[in-house]
């Protein structure tokens, strides 16, 4: 699939989000050799005044200033930091203290990239260009349409399904339909300052930030009993249920295992785990979703895919009783982790357009 993200630049003023990474240094490198000038705008978001975390913020900055003036363009840095700890970390801590699963990159996408940023600067502007991999496509309706990238490990529209459809309006991305050797590529030529940097494994725009110590910060520890499921014995304390997700195998950090987070009794303070390789009690085949978004069409067919987590795999689903708000989710094949406050993106049988997401709710 060819990414037609071009037909939506022509006589368009362009913003592009920078961020000192190599995916959106290569964006800005391939609007200027299609001949577009773009104004480049870095947002900070991180914590300012918080020595205990560890920050890249200035050093994305330097990168980002490298690049915009590299190719001759302005950069301005846009303030966000507020909105963020207001937004993204509160949605963050209501649901982890309630058990839940929550993403903050998927609401950073929403709240910042496309929202906060849009009120202060972006309003300005036709189009907002970004570093996902991700495209866009228009149908025989004019319908713009998220789909997925051809670099099945890279693809980010999973992150991008709960943007608002106004947002996708705005949103173009540049190296969509690139694989990631080949946008490596472009910035070594392109003699780019962030060519061989390492791709952030950090929370959003956080850098470092490890996502336990982000929750620790806000939350600190609640220690509770770890139980084993089918025999109801007890093997130790965690530290605090926010920091165990459903269907987690690493970090759990006892002997004769492997062992899986169950399930959660929050009222009791306690994590259920099981022990084995892919125990059968770890994997459900329906589900149900709650606070539906679209970003195109108002509806969903009943035959679709989906993913439940950032990864490069989707699964066959069935969609039942949609009512416009939520759903039930009925899958082809038993899948593992499925917990409530993750969200679900829903695409077409063919892994191609993105529908939208909810929220899982059991």
């Amino acid at each position: 699939m060819m990414n037609t993200y071009e037909k939506e630049l022509e006589g368009k003023s362009i913003a592009v989000l920078l961020s000192g990474g190599v995916d959106s240094s290569v964006v800005v490198a391939e609007l200027v050799r299609k001949g577009y000038h773009p104004d480049c705008f870095y947002i900070r978001i991180g914590p300012q005044e918080d020595k205990d975390l560890d920050c890249t913020a200035e050093e994305d900055i330097e990168m980002a200033t490298a690049v915009a003036h590299h190719y001759g363009l302005r950069l301005d840095i846009v303030d966000c930091h507020s909105e963020y700890w207001q937004q993204v970390t509160a949605y963050t801590m209501d649901k982890v203290k309630r058990g839940l699963t929550p993403n903050p990159d998927v609401m950073c996408n929403r709240l910042i990239k496309f929202g906060a940023f849009d009120r202060k600067c972006g309003h300005e502007y036709d189009i907002i260009a970004t570093g996902h991999y991700a495209q866009t496509e228009r149908d025989e309706m004019g319908r713009k349409w998220l789909c997925t990238s051809p670099d099945p490990v890279k693809d980010q529209t999973d992150f991008l399904c709960q943007i608002e459809p106004w947002q996708l309006q705005k949103a173009v991305f540049p190296i969509g339909g690139m694989m990631k050797t080949e946008i490596r590529e472009i910035a070594k030529r392109e003699h780019i300052v962030s060519a061989t940097r390492k791709d952030s494994q950090g929370i959003c725009f956080l850098g470092k930030i490890n996502y336990n110590d982000y929750i620790r910060k806000y939350l600190g520890e609640n220690p509770g009993d770890v139980i084993e499921l089918e025999t109801g014995r007890r093997l130790g304390q965690h530290r605090g249920l926010w920091f165990h997700t459903i269907g987690q195998r690493k970090g759990l950090g006892f002997g004769e295992g492997p062992w899986f987070a169950i399930k959660k009794d929050i009222e009791n303070n306690i994590l259920y785990v099981s022990k084995g390789y892919n125990p059968q009690t770890a994997y459900k085949q329906a589900f149900n979703i709650h606070g539906i978004n679209l970003l195109t069409s108002s509806d969903i067919p009943e035959a679709v895919s989906i993913k439940i987590r950032h990864t490069p795999t989707f699964t066959d689903a069935n969609v039942q009783d949609f009512d416009g708000e939520k759903a039930h989710i009925t899958l082809t094949s038993a899948i593992h982790g499925v917990a409530p406050g993750q969200f679900c993106t829903i695409y077409d049988r063919e892994h191609h357009r993105c529908y939208g997401s909810g929220e899982i709710c059991l």
